[in-house]
């Protein structure tokens, strides 16, 4: 009987120090990742079926509240604008001369013919106030050794039910990232990569995203340039900025 308490107490110990150990893996994941601002310039690359297609542009984003984003090239969506505002996604059209509030259903839709959905651009929470996770394992990633994270959402907005994370075991920044719906399918794959320490953080440079309903070979995400915590100013977080 005292044995079986003992196993039982030791088992229990180990669970709950598994849980803190995932708990801190998460947090030094957002710690790279999320920041109080950041201003970034990069290309999209959209890998279809038939054609590809680049799109460049600069965005300006405050903690996971507010972000403003401008298409540079090329020139059929110069001009494009996106302001992002609490829970709010306005986007500003050249050609139409139009501004349209996306919310609902349409959160869900593609942008600009890329395998993110608006819901994945407004997503700049941290993962740990977004998920529970727990330790399930260990796996090696293109020769780096990876912590495995299952993430549970504890949250009735969570854009995906839960997630699945490879994390790098030395620089803590995600390797591959999946997610799911409610129902267990996989929806979505992202592959991390081009990892480099940037103001004391590691992080990656080139994104894959992967829509694993859709043909193709994914878009690809890649940063050009990155600034983390330097002053942006409010006025762009206004939907006068979209017309301007």
């Amino acid at each position: 009987m005292k044995r079986s308490v003992l196993l039982s107490l030791t088992l229990s110990c180990a669970t709950c120090l598994y849980a803190q150990d995932a708990v801190k893996i998460l947090e030094a994941v957002d710690k790279n990742m999320s920041a109080e601002s950041r201003i970034v310039e990069s290309s999209m690359t959209v890998h279809g079926k038939r054609n590809e297609r680049t799109m460049t542009s600069k965005s300006y984003i405050v903690g996971n509240r507010k972000s403003f984003t401008e298409y540079l090239s090329p020139a059929r969506d110069k001009g494009t604008k996106m302001l992002k505002l609490d829970r709010e996604l306005w986007m500003y059209s050249p050609s139409t001369d139009r501004t349209i509030m996306i919310s609902g259903h349409m959160l869900r839709q593609s942008v600009m013919g890329s395998d993110l959905s608006y819901e994945d651009m407004m997503e700049d929470r941290k993962l740990q106030d977004i998920y529970t996770p727990r330790v399930t394992g260990e796996e090696t990633v293109d020769g780096r050794p990876c912590y495995v994270l299952q993430l549970a959402a504890k949250v009735e907005d969570a854009a995906y039910e839960s997630q699945k994370l490879w994390v790098d075991r030395e620089r803590h920044v995600p390797l591959v990232q999946e997610c799911y719906a409610k129902s267990g399918q996989l929806l979505k794959r992202i592959t991390l990569s081009d990892i480099r320490q940037v103001s004391g953080r590691w992080f990656p440079m080139k994104m894959n995203y992967k829509d694993v309903l859709k043909d193709g070979n994914g878009t690809d995400w890649v940063i050009t340039h990155i600034e983390f915590n330097q002053p942006i100013p409010d006025y762009l977080f206004s939907k006068a900025s979209l017309k301007q």
